[in-house]
C-alpha cells in the first residue's frame, strides 16, 4: 500500500491543526460589500479563513513529505509519513497564546536506513525541499495568469512564499534540518 489509512489520519489531522495556526495569516481576500458588523453576525470561528489557510499550507508541507516517502520507497525502503502531534500541540498553544512568531514541525517521514547508501540518504533528504523550490517556480508561475480570481491569485502568492520559505529553512545545514543530512551524506560521498 502506498499510504496508509494511519497516514491518511495524520495528514488530515496535521492539516486542519495547521490551518488554525494559520487562519488568521492567510486570509482570504474580503469581499466588495464590506460589512463592518460581518464579524459579529457570523460564528465565532471564521471556518472561511481555516478552509483557505488549510488550502494554501498544507499541500507545501504534504507534498514535501511525500517527496522524502516516495523517494524512500524508490530507494527500496519503507516509509511512513506521521503528524507530529506533540509539536503541532505546542504550535496550536503558541497560536492560541497569541506569539508573533510560531516554530514548530508538523510533520516527518520516518524510513529504514539500513542498507541506504550516502548519495541514496542524501537524495532522501533533499527530495522534500526540492518538491518546495518546483512548487514555488509552479506557483509563481500560475500566479501570472490573467483569468485568475482575486482569491486564486492570493493563494498561488502565498503558496509561493510558502514553499520558498519550506526550501530555504528545510536546506539549513543544522541538525534536524533536511540541510544537514543532504550537505553531510553528500560530503561522505564526495570525500
Amino acid at each position: 500500500m502506498i499510504i496508509s489509512m494511519n497516514e491518511v489520519i495524520d495528514i488530515v489531522a496535521m492539516s486542519l491543526v495547521i490551518g488554525f495556526i494559520f487562519k488568521d495569516t492567510f486570509r482570504k481576500a474580503e469581499y466588495h460589500n464590506y460589512d463592518p458588523l460581518r464579524r459579529f453576525s457570523s460564528s465565532f470561528f471564521d471556518w472561511e479563513n481555516l478552509k483557505f489557510a488549510v488550502f494554501v499550507t498544507a499541500p507545501a508541507i504534504i507534498l514535501h513529505e511525500l517527496g522524502h516517502k516516495f523517494t524512500a520507497m524508490a530507494f527500496g525502503t519503507s516509509a511512513t509519513f506521521h503528524a507530529a502531534y506533540l509539536w503541532l500541540i505546542l504550535g496550536a498553544m503558541m497560536k492560541l497564546m497569541n506569539f508573533n512568531f510560531i516554530f514548530f514541525v508538523p510533520a516527518f517521514v520516518s524510513y529504514s536506513g539500513a542498507g541506504l547508501s550516502n548519495l541514496q540518504i542524501s537524495m532522501i533528504a533533499f527530495a522534500g525541499p526540492f518538491v518546495n523550490l518546483i512548487l514555488y517556480f509552479a506557483s509563481k508561475h500560475l500566479s501570472r495568469l490573467k483569468h485568475l480570481s482575486r482569491n486564486q491569485r492570493k493563494a498561488l502568492l502565498f503558496s509561493s512564499r510558502i514553499n520558498l520559505f519550506l526550501f530555504i529553512f528545510n536546506m539549513i545545514p543544522l541538525p534536524m534540518f533536511d540541510g544537514w543530512h543532504f550537505f553531510s551524506n553528500l560530503l561522505k560521498v564526495i570525500f
